[in-house]
């Protein structure tokens, strides 16, 4: 299979050049990061290289000889990589968005990145406290970027500590105009749905129930939580398809399960922006962090509910004798996400950080954002 490179469609070059791990990594998890990667190239001039070869010999002799030498330069001289991609002519910005550090190592793949590249930056879209621990992983070749963005918000200052290097925080995000359910919205015939790690609790509850009643309970019945798909994009157009059917939502905390891998740390997952945005009643629980309550800043956002709870069918009949309730928090939801929570924020914000001037697209984008918006709030229409 070889390497695939999707270049900007416009007649000038590009001045973005975005690097994915699409090419190496299908896990469903990732494919929100794929549509980040989508709408960039969407609404500015990019290319997008994404590499299927990880190279893992040479990967390991790089490691070796970068910890032995303590240098990126050393270690590139004596395991030089297989150029999978020659950059042709000078970027304004080169960023590379993985899923963990591992896989930064994929930027020695492009031949003339350090000197075509005006700037460089990567997007770390996981990355907990323990790795803090992991010397190796702080040897990853961050010295190679000008800033670090990262999706996590609760070590940024100490991983910029730690690899001296800004790390800023990019929330997650949807592509809010594909999970808007205005203006023709589908029959929400989805009672609950809960997609990913679940409490045992809650699950046993809605499968009862589902069992001995008309109730659509939709939940993943995969025994791995690393399912792979084959093509983001449709895995993508599945998940908005389910997510506008849904009436409830449910969501916790990223990784809520693993306490020891997380340090009890609690982020912002990204089901949480795509229930939101799609116009779902989120039952869960929010993060406890100072993040949440400024990105969500809005009532009724997470109905709570413990993962223990033994109450979640009752608060769903309670929450159903107030039909008016809750068409007002669906609203909200899908409001909030059209003016907050679209992939073209979260590239508004990179660009800021490096002074460079949003395409025409972009403003276009961010204004038909505004525009449905406020259609959205002033519609008779019950989505």
């Amino acid at each position: 299979m070889p390497n695939s490179i999707d270049r900007s469609t416009d007649k000038r070059p590009a001045r973005i050049l975005v690097v994915s791990s699409r090419g190496l990594n299908s896990a469903a998890a990732s494919c929100g990061c794929y549509e980040f990667e989508d709408l960039i190239c969407d609404v500015d001039d990019a290319d997008l290289f994404a590499p299927v070869n990880t190279h893992n010999l040479m990967r390991k002799i790089y490691r070796l000889t970068k910890y032995i030498g303590r240098s990126d330069r050393l270690a590139a001289k004596i395991t030089p990589y297989p150029q999978d991609f020659i950059i042709e002519h000078e970027y304004d910005l080169l960023l590379i968005i993985v899923h963990n550090a591992w896989d930064l190592q994929l930027i020695n793949s492009i031949q003339g990145w350090q000197e075509k590249c005006r700037y460089k930056a990567c997007l770390l879209t996981e990355f907990h406290s323990p790795g803090l621990n992991n010397w190796r992983l702080l040897q990853e070749p961050f010295q190679n970027f000008d800033i670090v963005f990262s999706c996590m918000c609760l070590c940024n200052d100490r991983l910029s500590k730690a690899i001296d290097r800004p790390v800023i925080y990019i929330p997650g995000g949807a592509d809010a105009l594909k999970f808007c359910p205005y203006p023709n919205p589908p029959e929400r015939g989805i009672d609950v749905i809960a997609l990913g790690r679940r409490s045992p609790e809650i699950h046993r509850s809605l499968i009862e129930h589902a069992r001995h009643s008309n109730f659509f309970y939709y939940y993943d019945t995969v025994k791995k939580q690393a399912l792979e798909i084959d093509n983001p994009s449709e895995h993508r157009m599945m998940l908005v398809n389910l997510m506008k059917r849904s009436r409830f939502s449910i969501n916790y905390f990223a990784k809520f399960n693993e306490p020891v891998y997380t340090q009890n740390s609690q982020e912002i997952g990204f089901r949480y922006f795509e229930g939101a945005a799609a116009g779902t009643i989120m039952l869960g629980m929010p993060p406890a962090n100072e993040m949440f309550p400024k990105y969500f800043d809005w009532e009724d956002v997470v109905i709570e509910v413990p993962p223990d709870s033994q109450d979640i069918i009752a608060t769903l009949a309670q929450l159903d004798s107030k039909p008016e309730k809750l068409a007002t928090i669906r609203r909200r939801n899908v409001v909030n996400s059209l003016l907050k929570h679209d992939w073209v924020y979260r590239w508004q914000k990179i660009l800021a950080a490096f002074n460079l001037t949003p395409t025409q697209a972009t403003i276009d984008r961010e204004q038909r954002l505004h525009q449905l918006a406020r259609e959205v709030e002033l519609s008779n229409v019950e989505i």
